[in-house]
């Protein structure tokens, strides 16, 4: 067996300069499921091929993700009951009676409806940007988007847009102390969860709106109604997640466009080949780094015995870039085709988003490249400390 006592795919450190590609490469060879100690609690063991990411998400009865929640690190039992209150900790039969009232409201073609919608708020938020001037593209562009689409999608005032975008970056950033105080991990989540459930029960007083607050507040959820405490876990995952995974996509995707600047041109030329190059930033730069589950009995991995109780973490930066699956799996290629990418997810917990999060994408890349006529960097782009998010925290851009 390989000798990997040196490996450390943990430390949110070793995503500093960017994900460890060579490493996940030779691990996917010679180790692919891969035991990986964690300070001071109990490791686990990091699926690496995307066959073995697949097998796992696809058989949530051996593999739970509410048996210990979904990120790798032990939780508090008070944190850990509440995330298992959350949609992306669910298992079956549960996470199916939850999803299914909301799942109409986020199909293609409902979704498809809203985007005139997009595009407006795109277009006001490269109107504040203006031209001619250097940005700070992570935060004071591609941040709002999300924040501004879910705030018309829940019926949020307007006024409370600003405070919700700032907790929902500290929610997001727990491992950076440039972004979030770590004495304070999870106070933002707490403190937005708060802010939904007041929310909430001010809506109960109010007359329907026609949004998806309408719909949380009036739907059985598992046989029963919405409680305050209810919407505000669903409140704080939505926001969070659409926040943080739609972000790192669009800033994500202006830096490999800027690295690849023949690919650049080529969907300026031809803007009917940007839903594919979106495909190939979500495969390129997954959002999340890893999911993980827990065994809840004995079983296998690609032939490693796993057992019950272990900790299984879906390594999505590694199962992406996998040769079995990929052609030339390290290059960027926005013509590639098939695409068969982890990113948003595969089987029961497949992303509700999937059909926004590639509106959005898809929009805010038309505008940017129609208004835009030259992009440049404008310092070094650096990368948020984590092992979770595979994110950008700054990229310095010039527009003109």
């Amino acid at each position: 067996m390989p000798d990997t006592a040196a490996v450390d795919i943990y430390s949110p450190d070793t995503y500093v300069a960017g994900p460890p590609h060579e490493l996940f490469a030779r691990l996917r060879r010679e180790r692919p499921v891969c035991w990986q100690e964690v300070p001071e609690q109990a490791g686990y063991w990091a699926v690496l091929r995307h066959a073995d990411v697949v097998h796992v998400a696809r058989q949530p009865e051996v593999f739970s993700a509410s048996e210990g929640g979904v990120v790798i690190e032990d939780l508090e039992p008070a944190s850990l009951e509440a995330m298992r209150d959350m949609l992306l900790a669910m298992d079956p039969p549960r996470h199916t009676a939850y999803r299914k009232p909301v799942s109409p409201e986020f199909k293609a073609r409902v979704i498809g409806r809203m985007e005139d919608q997009i595009r407006t708020i795109t277009v006001g938020i490269l109107d504040r940007t203006g031209i001619g001037r250097e940005v700070e593209f992570v935060h004071d562009v591609c941040a709002h988007l999300p924040s501004e689409v879910v705030g018309q999608l829940l019926g949020l005032p307007r006024e409370d847009w600003p405070a919700i975008h700032a907790m929902a970056e500290r929610n997001s950033g727990g491992q950076d102390p440039d972004i979030a105080d770590p004495a304070e991990r999870g106070s933002s989540s707490m403190e937005m969860a708060v802010y939904a459930m007041g929310f909430a029960a001010r809506r109960r007083a109010m007359p329907p709106q026609g949004d998806l607050t309408d719909v949380l507040l009036g739907s059985h959820f598992d046989g029963r109604l919405m409680t305050d405490v209810d919407f505000g876990r669903f409140f704080v995952q939505l926001v969070t997640a659409g926040n943080d995974t739609t972000r790192t996509m669009l800033s994500s995707g202006l830096l490999a466009l800027l690295q690849h600047p023949d690919q650049l041109e080529q969907v300026r030329r031809r803007s009917d080949a940007i839903p594919a190059m979106v495909e190939e930033v979500l495969r390129w730069s997954n959002p999340l780094h890893y999911f993980r589950r827990t065994a809840v009995v004995d079983t296998e991995i690609g032939g490693q015995p796993i057992a019950a109780g272990d900790k299984v973490a879906m390594i999505y930066t590694s199962a992406n870039r996998d040769e079995a699956v990929f052609d030339d799996p390290q290059s960027f290629d926005i013509a590639r085709n098939p695409n068969h990418h982890l990113s948003f997810g595969i089987g029961t917990h497949f992303c509700l988003g999937v059909h926004l999060a590639r509106l959005e994408g898809r929009v805010f890349f038309e505008e940017l490249l129609a208004r835009v006529e030259h992009i440049g960097l404008a310092g070094r782009p650096r990368r948020q400390r984590s092992n979770l998010n595979n994110a950008l925290k700054s990229l310095p851009v010039r527009l003109d």
